[in-house]
């Protein structure tokens, strides 16, 4: 989920209007997952009903304690048993190549080493593993980055760090990963916040 979706998106649609157009993003990317599963950024869990049987195990790392504990009040709606971490996606307590899946959705924007956490996630990785990503960023068109630009710096210190600007696919393959699928679009909602890259990657 991520700070996006959890705190600055209800300021931009109506609760319901964030249900009906966001599900489809979380549904298609969270149910591709499988295996043992890293989620970076859980927040309060609203991924986890969507995980399928092909999960063994979610593993939800998170900065926020008061996240964490709304989490936890929904981790029985998963299919798979769940365990949190209260950490950083820049150092992650995880062995090397020890899971198989590693979803992040709304949560790029804000980590403050958006490289380093990737390059984290791809440590964690099994060979062959994947990220799964929905992620909102720099949009193509430059009359609107242009206003992402502006935006950011005053956007970051209203909106707990969220970065409207980060051009989502060159971090992640800055990172080390083989992107070997992206689609990208407006989501509803004004332009600055609502460019989407969706996709995966390999490490």
């Amino acid at each position: 989920m991520g700070f996006y979706e959890e705190r600055i998106l209800p300021h931009l649609v109506h609760l319901s209007m964030r249900n009906r157009y966001l599900v489809p993003y979380r549904q298609r990317v969270v149910s591709s997952a499988e295996g043992r599963v890293l989620e970076v950024g859980i927040g309060s869990g609203l991924n986890l009903p969507v995980y399928g049987p092909q999960v063994s195990e979610v593993l939800g790392i998170e900065p926020s304690p008061r996240l964490i504990g709304m989490a936890q009040r929904v981790a029985g709606s998963s299919v798979a048993p769940v365990s949190f971490i209260e950490g950083s996606a820049e150092k992650i307590p995880l062995d090397k190549a020890s899971v198989d899946t590693v979803v992040t959705t709304w949560t790029l924007c804000t980590i403050p080493q958006a490289v380093q956490a990737l390059e984290e996630m791809r440590r964690v990785l099994k060979p062959g593993g994947q990220l799964l990503f929905v992620e909102h960023g720099l949009a193509p068109e430059e009359g609107v980055r242009r206003w992402q630009n502006r935006l950011t710096p005053l956007w970051t210190r209203i909106g707990g760090g969220c970065h409207l600007n980060r051009p989502i696919r060159s971090l992640i393959e800055t990172a080390g990963f083989d992107i070997t699928s992206i689609e990208t679009e407006y989501a509803r909602g004004p332009r600055p916040m609502a460019f989407f890259y969706e996709g995966r990657a390999r490490p």
